[in-house]
């Protein structure tokens, strides 16, 4: 084995011009860049959304619609689910049975809609009532409690 001999284990070199190394390189002087604007600069990073000076398009779009901060998310259980629970031989349902009935998550208020008919006497317990719904409970005899 001589130094003469010596060579780079296979695919651990890469073929390719190496810029910014002088003039005889045929990548040197810019180094590929062009001539001024920002992308010859060291350190340029394009902003996202960045048109080249162009107004973007998020910013001539029209800005539209209103989130109000104050807004309550209520999981909704139906008069119909209810009268499956009474159905299956409860009386008193309150959010306890429904999370143990998987139909509702825990955190989250509860309020009762009016889809569906209900029979059954039931005493209703939860954190709202629709109109309708509460009228439909009392009707059939049971007691709507908001929480």
């Amino acid at each position: 084995m001589k130094l003469s001999t010596l060579t780079p284990a296979e695919g651990s070199t890469k073929n390719r011009k190496r810029i910014g190394r002088g003039p005889g390189s045929g990548r040197g002087g810019t180094s590929t860049r062009g001539h001024k604007g920002a992308k010859a600069r060291s350190g340029y990073k394009k902003k996202i959304g960045f048109e080249g000076g162009q107004m973007p398009l998020q910013r001539r779009l029209p800005k539209f619609g209103f989130k109000n901060i104050n807004r309550k998310e209520y999981q909704a259980v139906n008069l119909s689910t209810l009268q499956k629970l009474a159905d299956q031989g409860l009386t008193k349902v309150g959010i306890a049975e429904l999370m143990q009935a998987s139909l509702i998550k825990k955190g989250t208020p509860v309020k009762i809609l009016a889809k569906g008919t209900l029979t059954a006497k039931i005493e209703v317990e939860a954190n709202a009532f629709s109109a309708a719904a509460e009228a439909a409970i009392t009707a059939a005899g049971g007691t709507a409690t908001k929480l």
